[in-house]
């Protein structure tokens, strides 16, 4: 497949730019991985460490951060290298809410754990 066939339009940007975006991609995906693996880790906690409502809460909490992180990163991608590729601003990034949410929510879980 060419570049051509995702964006027919706009002219090729520099390429130190096409290159910045699919790193901070990357970066997004290893962050993604992180909080699946983290969903992983917790589930597999014995019950005598952490109750199992609770328990399987937070790695569904977590494991979903991680997926909604996983897509927001490929859009975010798409829609700067369209933007880069249109001379036009770069949008602002949308999936840093659900990456604090995701953040937040671990440390109050963390903090319940600590202090149960």
């Amino acid at each position: 497949m060419t570049t051509r066939w995702f964006f027919p339009d706009g002219e090729e940007p520099d390429p130190r730019f096409t290159l910045a975006n699919e790193r901070t991609f990357l970066a997004w995906m290893r962050t993604a991985l992180a909080f699946v693996a983290g969903g992983v880790g917790i589930e597999a906690l014995p019950d005598s460490v952490l109750e199992p409502g609770l328990r399987t809460f937070a790695a569904l909490a977590a494991i979903g951060t991680g997926v909604l992180l996983a897509a927001g990163s490929a859009v975010r991608w798409l829609r700067i290298e369209r933007a880069m590729r249109h001379d036009k601003p770069l949008p602002a990034p949308s999936i840093v809410p659900a990456l604090s949410a995701g953040a937040i929510l671990a440390a109050v879980i963390l903090a319940l754990l600590v202090i149960g």
